[in-house]
């Protein structure tokens, strides 16, 4: 707007300018006027342009890449979709890892509390096994230091015997014990 203002400002200042740039006047349409050639060669360079399918290859071009930007962004678009269906794949599989993990670690949690439980009760069984095993040792030692005092005790009870009856006794009373014993066992024998 601004320079339509200037020239129009131009036009008024200068008369014969004035004339030139109208093509409604005799002087717009004469070969001394710059602006008539200028049209002239315009028209003639669109008229070239056109004959040469210029604008066909220019749209065409456009249109080339316009389909090349098309299947960018389908290519973008299926690419985005193909890795929105990864990623909710990966995040399926993750839960999926980290459910089979929460359950590893519940089952060896309830493992050790059994194992812990069993330990537990071998070891009670043992401890009573070996209490049972310490109460017979210690019985078999008590009736062995029994065993052990009544011998000694028969034995020294005999050794006292055979000493008062070796005192008391005569040799004719010996005599009449032994001729007792032989009959004795000849009665047992026969």
């Amino acid at each position: 707007m601004k320079y339509a203002l200037t020239a129009l400002a131009t036009l008024a200042a200068s008369p014969a300018l004035a004339a030139s740039k109208n093509p409604f006047s005799a002087d717009f349409w004469t070969l001394s006027n710059t602006d008539l050639i200028v049209l002239i060669a315009f028209i003639i360079f669109i008229g070239v342009l056109v004959k040469f399918g210029v604008p066909g290859m220019l749209t065409g071009m456009l249109d080339k890449r316009s389909e090349g930007i098309k299947s960018d962004l389908d290519e973008a678009k299926s690419l985005r979709e193909e890795a929105q269906t990864l990623l909710a794949s990966y995040e399926r599989k993750q839960r999926e890892v980290q459910e089979q993990a929460d359950r590893i670690v519940a089952n060896a949690k309830e493992e050790a509390s059994r194992a812990a439980e069993q330990a537990k009760e071998d070891i009670k069984a043992s401890v009573a096994r070996r209490l049972a095993s310490a109460e017979d040792q210690i019985e078999s030692a008590k009736s062995g230091a029994i065993r052990a005092v009544r011998n000694e005790a028969v034995t020294v009870a005999i050794a006292a015997a055979q000493d008062v009856i070796a005192k008391q006794t005569t040799a004719a009373d010996a005599n009449k014990l032994i001729d007792d014993a032989i009959a004795e066992v000849g009665a047992k024998l026969h």
